[in-house]
């Protein structure tokens, strides 16, 4: 499936350092990146210096400030809302190919607490460590250093490897409620599955629950019905492929497994207002 093309992107912005298309970084000033619903096609790690940005990650809410750091996963949706004037910080990308090569273990832990925790507050040393990790980075780049990849390698390493045991404590000291922990489960039930199943009673049958119970739990903890999560999620994605992809509506549809072109327009048209081919062509 195609997704914004990130490297693109910002090879358009003219200022940035990479490793064939491995590995990018850059800084970002101001609103560098689509206003629109855009899926990730590589791993995405923003360090906020100053300034502050509000935006959403399949479909949850986030902020961003100063001595924040994002770290995003390939395959999510991200969407800019808002962002001030004075926002200055370094973002980094990199592709899966290089992310599988640096041999981590537990890459599925750590996969599921950064889908979990995606925005960090870090501590004076560990921005200064981070800052430093930049640096190092930037100049092994700059002095063209033969063996760079390998080097970035085992930079970054480091890095996963500092970043892993601040996630383990995370995870450690993190106390959900019960109800909280069912719309956690639901969450992930749903990020699994919303392409293929988009009745509540299959998401019900997953968690060994009766419809009626599930839906009660997740409008009082979130303030949406189980219903209108599924549909958030599915249209999300719609939105995402309708802008930042060249699919066909016809594509879209497929890949969203509707029964047909028409019936995907009129359950998009009833959530968003739009048809698929207003919203592709709206500004």
């Amino acid at each position: 499936m195609n997704t914004l093309n990130l490297r693109a992107e910002i090879q358009n912005k003219g200022r940035f350092l990479c490793v064939n298309d491995d590995f990018y970084i850059f800084d970002v000033a101001g609103n560098d990146l689509s206003n629109h619903p855009f899926k990730i096609d590589m791993y995405i790690c923003c360090i906020c210096l100053q300034g502050e940005s509000i935006g959403k990650i399949n479909l949850l809410p986030h902020h961003m400030s100063s001595s924040k750091m994002s770290i995003n996963v390939s395959g999510q949706i991200l969407e800019q809302i808002s962002i001030s004037d004075d926002f200055k910080g370094i973002c980094i990308f990199m592709s899966n190919d290089f992310i599988n090569s640096l041999g981590l273990p537990y890459n599925f832990q750590t996969y599921m607490l950064l889908q979990d925790n995606p925005v960090l507050d870090l501590q004076s040393g560990q921005l200064e460590a981070m800052i430093s990790y930049c640096t190092m980075v930037r100049k092994v780049i700059e002095n063209k250093h033969p063996y760079q990849l390998d080097v970035i390698r085992h930079l970054t390493c480091a890095f996963f490897y500092g970043m892993g045991y601040y996630f383990h404590e995370i995870s450690k000291n993190k106390i959900l409620s019960n109800d909280e922990a069912l719309m956690d489960n639901f969450s992930k039930e749903v990020q699994l599955s919303y392409k293929k199943e988009r009745k509540v009673l299959y998401y019900a049958d997953r968690l060994h629950l009766s419809a009626g119970y599930l839906s009660t739990i997740i409008k009082r903890v979130s303030g949406k019905t189980a219903a209108e999560w599924i549909d958030d999620y599915v249209t999300l994605e719609a939105k995402a492929l309708l802008k930042s992809t060249n699919l066909t509506i016809q594509q879209i549809s497929d890949e969203l497994n509707f029964p047909s072109q028409s019936f995907f327009g009129k359950y998009f048209k009833r959530i968003t207002g739009l048809s698929p081919k207003e919203y592709r062509e709206k500004n």
